[in-house]
């Protein structure tokens, strides 16, 4: 009997969206919640923390009351050794560990295979994982040119950096790594905000949206969502959609240690034998540039295109990049051990510099 198609790929498009739902903003917090300290010390701009959930020794779930989304949103955070105990003038280097489209904050700590609350390696770094509206895209949205909600790069860099630089212990040493869309976010946030972080690293990045927009509208129409809201027209309003493309901010990435990893779409070490292909998206293909015939997972085989594309431009215009391409699909293990093979880099960029 053959396996079901695997809801993994596509971007991560395919989430249980019941189970990812946000809870109506303002709600009482759940068992085990209790509200912050911090709340009483809101942001200029209202953003604040408004309950804490200790989960273990070292994790705790955050709730953010966001303006920016408009509603209240999760952050989970792996903390480090001490963290407890911590001084006011307390800091540590920290990781932001993204996600991809469907926003779950919890997938590095319990859906990856990663365990990253086991590694020795994460005990002296704050780790950051927040949350994100279902294919959110790490983008400030477009709407028709009138902005508002879902502003998801605002409130991670303008609510929730703050937040826990001003009451959590996280420093200005900082690195960023995902996987899907969370590796487009960490090379687009990255290339935005020059200096905020100091490496950078992309597991099946979306990392040049403008070479397949078609993709994008057929993703997102397939989601039910309008997919023009996110970054306009790709051809009227192509200077917004380039101005989030790491291909087009490449030269700002200049400094920034690189990393770009991804499968080509093909059944490799890491799939189940007799994975099925990945459920088809009408329009996913683009005719002029078709998918291989042994292509399982033609997500992948997109995000190998753009982080190939992204790596030659990163050459040429001399930033220092890293790949590894291999054969494999858009899932979860790929993502975790890549994560393993990148981590020396990402915590050798956060040493203090003398």
């Amino acid at each position: 009997m053959r396996k079901k198609p695997q809801l993994t790929a596509l971007l991560a498009l395919l989430p249980l969206v019941v189970l990812l739902l946000p809870g109506p903003a303002g709600a009482a917090p759940a068992a085990g919640e209790h509200a912050a300290a911090s709340a009483r010390t809101a942001a200029p701009d209202g953003a604040r923390v408004v309950a804490e959930r200790r989960l273990g020794p070292r994790l705790r779930d955050l709730t953010v009351s966001s303006p920016a989304l408009g509603r209240d949103a999760k952050v989970r955070l792996l903390t480090p050794d001490g963290w407890e105990r911590r001084r006011p003038q307390d800091r540590w280097p920290v990781l932001y560990l993204l996600v991809g489209g469907d926003g779950n904050y919890k997938a590095w700590t319990e859906d990856y295979a990663s365990r990253i609350q086991e590694l020795p390696a994460l005990r002296d770094v704050l780790v950051v994982m927040p949350e994100m509206p279902l294919f959110g895209f790490y983008t400030d949205w477009f709407n028709g040119g009138e902005g508002g909600p879902p502003a998801v790069e605002t409130f991670h860099l303008g609510e929730v950096r703050p937040l826990l630089e001003r009451g959590y212990g996280a420093g200005t040493r900082r690195v960023a790594a995902g996987e899907s869309q969370g590796g487009f976010g960490a090379l687009s946030y990255a290339a935005r905000h020059p200096g905020l972080f100091r490496a950078v690293a992309s597991y099946s990045g979306f990392v040049h949206p403008s070479r397949h927009t078609h993709a994008i509208r057929a993703a997102m129409t397939y989601l039910g969502l309008d997919w023009r809201a996110l970054w306009g027209d790709p051809v009227t309003d192509r200077a917004n959609w380039q101005a989030h493309d790491p291909y087009y901010l490449a030269e700002r990435l200049r400094g920034i240690p690189v990393h770009l990893a991804a499968g080509d779409g093909t059944e490799g070490p890491l799939d189940p034998p007799g994975v099925e292909p990945d459920p088809v998206i009408p329009g996913l293909e683009d005719p002029a540039d078709p998918f291989p015939e042994d292509a399982v997972s033609p997500t992948e085989t997109l995000m190998a295109r753009q982080s190939r594309a992204l790596a030659d431009r990163l050459h040429t215009v001399g930033v220092p990049v890293t790949t590894h391409f291999y054969a494999g699909t858009h899932s979860p293990p790929y993502w975790a051990r890549e994560f393993h093979k990148s981590l020396p880099m990402l915590l050798r960029a956060l040493a203090p510099t003398s």
